[in-house]
């Protein structure tokens, strides 16, 4: 048994290179969706999702929620700072009118008058009623550590939590309060507030959120389990919370009804104030706002309404591993400018998935397949271009080698995708031989044979290129030219007599010199015959040709033998006699050929008297 090894076929360097473009792609797309990409790459990322938040925001009603704003109009009714009795009388009426809980984003460090203070220490231990306080999240100079802290649950730090350095809370005076919540917040490196933290990690304890405090005081604790950092939705503009000013509740000026039932957020959206952050809905959003759209979302959660949650980093991963397989397998077919369309076709098609997926998945990155693309525009679409350009030069290269320049040229400006593919196409060919080659070399020197023959088809091939036939190839001592291919052209015969005309002439003189120079004289034979016949580039992987095959080609080759037998040095077919409009043709009578069943006509140029 014998047995046969096959060759190993090795990827050529463009082939490696565009598996290295695409795999690096491929680990781009997945670092750009781990946990750790570069802060570079995140800030361009929640770029992407605040202008998603801002399309995404409706007025939608919250019905839930009551927002109890000290607003201008308040202040410029009651002045601030309020006293306590105020802030409880103000409690008061909420707890009176049947909240479901009250929470106040306001943190009383310092004692107020005893009255107000008793009262709202009242309040905060026996009503549901939830306090503020304010963790520090900045590292270095001096810890904030002011007021009693309340509310925490002995734990070691979770992973991910965030750990406070110091906190801002109410005086020991309100210390028995049965709930607080934190409103310190983490403003991303580019200072806009996207995150709030649900827990907090301080001196042993883990404390909650204010809208986290709120439902555990008054809705239950059926939430789910909270990422650490909570990514804020904003999925309501402020006009879609029911808002209640301060003084009309002080004044009982507001409906039982917007009351009754819900949970209550107590805070000031007044710049004199100054609970401001910037967030993705503007540069300057009312604080109360970032607490409301928390509680909401815990609502949601509680009540199971919330987003569905979907696989985004593994949709983002899959979508770009998608549009690099394409690109590796279109980018090499295709014009770099259908490249970059396609490009831009896939990142609009992310954004708008990204833009579906925004509310479900808050942790992918929505940025990550765009930098791809980026990716991919900025080194697969100019490596591509650049090998389309190679490939170019050497089509040109292999062009040149069988045709004239001008027919080159007249080929560039041409819309032929591929000009060498094989056509069928009207063509004449022209083929030319050296009479009595071997009489004229065998008594000559190796060098002076090479030479006399590369004279020799210098004078047939400068007249076949200046009048734009295409080389097909040489015959040793000859030539095979055609004419109106790769180029269609309706002037094809008269061209190719007229190539004949001037290698008559060529060969006539190089033939006196030779003669002058004691040689035998030369003659050429030709043969011109024109017809159907398919033009292109034919051959394997290993040697490939430009040439035309068909019945008129091999016509023209009998045609060529058959000038031996005549005193003319070029003989014409049918064929040319009927489409040539430049010349004029002596019929020599009928012949029938090697290969053809029927006679046919004969003629060569009559030339001027």
């Amino acid at each position: 048994m014998k047995l046969t090894v096959l060759p190993r076929t090795l990827p050529t360097a463009p082939a490696l290179i565009r598996i290295g473009i695409s795999l690096a792609a491929i680990a781009l797309a997945a670092l750009l969706q781990w946990d750790g990409a570069p802060a570079s790459a995140r800030l361009a990322d929640e770029w992407l999702r605040d202008r998603f938040v801002n399309l995404q925001a409706r007025a939608t009603p919250e019905s839930r929620i009551l927002v109890v704003d000290i607003d201008e109009s308040t202040l410029a009714q009651l002045p601030w700072p309020w006293s306590r009795a105020r802030l409880a009388e103000l409690v008061e009426r909420l707890v009176q009118g049947g909240a479901r809980g009250v929470a106040l984003d306001i943190v009383m460090f310092k004692p107020g008058d005893a009255a107000g203070d008793a009262r709202l220490a009242m309040l905060a231990a026996q009503g549901p009623v939830v306090l503020a306080q304010l963790f520090d999240f900045q590292r270095g100079g001096q810890a904030l550590r002011s007021g009693a802290l309340i509310g925490g649950v002995v734990a070691p730090r979770p992973a991910g939590v965030p750990a406070a350095s110091g906190f801002l809370a109410n005086h020991a005076g309100l210390s028995r309060a049965a709930f607080a919540g934190n409103i310190g917040v983490i403003p991303d490196a580019d200072g806009v507030l996207r995150r709030v933290p649900s827990t907090t990690w301080f001196d042993g304890k883990l404390y909650p959120s204010l809208a986290v405090a709120l439902v555990r005081c008054c809705g239950g604790d059926g939430l789910p389990q909270l990422a650490p950092l909570q990514r804020v939705p904003f999925a309501r503009t402020w006009d879609a919370y029911v808002v209640a000013k301060a003084a009309d509740v002080l004044a009982e000026r507001v409906p039982a009804a917007l009351i009754a039932n819900r949970l209550v957020l107590v805070g000031s959206s007044s710049l004199s104030i100054g609970d401001r952050v910037a967030s993705p809905l503007g540069a300057s959003t009312a604080g109360l706002l970032v607490h409301a759209a928390m509680l909401s979302s815990l609502l949601d959660l509680q009540a199971g309404t919330a987003p569905a949650p979907w696989p985004g980093k593994a949709i983002a991963i899959w979508f770009s591993v998608l549009v690099v397989a394409l690109s590796a397998y279109t980018f090499p077919r295709l014009a770099a400018v259908a490249s970059v369309l396609l490009l831009a076709a896939a990142s609009a098609l992310w954004l708008a998935l990204a833009y579906a997926m925004h509310a479900h998945d808050p942790a992918f990155s929505a940025s990550g397949p765009l930098v791809v693309d980026l990716f991919l525009l900025a080194v697969a679409v100019p490596f591509h271009w650049q090998l389309t350009q190679q490939n170019s030069r050497k089509l040109l290269g292999t062009l040149r080698q069988y045709v004239a320049t001008a027919v080159v040229d007249e080929l560039l400006r041409s819309d032929l995708k591929d000009p060498l593919a094989p056509r069928q196409l009207q063509v004449t060919t022209l083929i030319a031989d050296m009479e009595g080659y071997t009489t004229q070399v065998e008594a000559l020197p190796v060098e002076q044979a090479a030479r006399l023959t590369t004279d020799f088809l210098d004078c047939l091939t400068r007249p076949v290129l200046d009048q734009h036939g295409t080389l097909d190839k040489y015959t040793g001592d000859g030539l095979v030219a055609f004419w109106g291919a790769p180029l269609p052209n309706a002037a094809h015969a008269d061209l190719a007599l007229d190539a004949a005309q001037a290698i008559l002439a060529e060969v006539a003189r190089f033939s006196r010199r030779r003669v002058a120079a004691g040689h035998a004289p030369l003659r050429v034979r030709i043969g011109i015959e024109s017809g159907l016949a398919m033009a292109g580039d034919y051959g394997t992987s290993f040697r490939s040709i430009y040439t035309a095959v068909g019945d008129s080609v091999n016509t023209a080759s009998r045609l060529e033998q058959a000038a031996r037998d005549f005193p003319y040095d070029v003989i014409i077919g049918e064929g040319t006699v009927a489409r040539a409009t430049r010349h004029r043709f002596l019929l020599l009578g009928e012949r029938r050929l090697r290969g053809k069943e029927n006679p046919i006509k004969l003629y060569t140029l009559e030339l001027p008297a």
